[in-house]
């Protein structure tokens, strides 16, 4: 029979790049200093799952448990309209 597989689902926080820079970051909160980097959100994202699988896969190769991310935020932004200043 072959392995089990698990699967892990956690948060990742995509963040435009500085000023005056192109692309975006990404970071994992559940798995510190797991980052990454990529030119448009799509890579941005794809290059996370890869992040977050290599880091993973070296927590299991030193015996130490892979963290659960026990509740998943929803993270939304919301207009609010202000009058203008006089």
């Amino acid at each position: 029979m072959g392995e089990s597989v698990y699967t892990h689902v956690y948060t990742i926080e995509v963040h435009p790049a500085e000023e005056g820079e192109k692309g975006y970051w990404v970071s994992v909160p559940a798995l510190p200093g797991c980052f990454s980097q990529a030119d448009t959100y799509e890579e941005a994202v794809s290059k996370a799952q890869e992040a977050i699988q290599c880091y993973l896969e070296a927590l299991m190769k030193r015996g130490e448990p892979v963290p659960a991310e026990p509740r998943h935020p929803t993270v939304l932004g919301v207009q609010v309209a202000l009058p203008q200043a006089v």
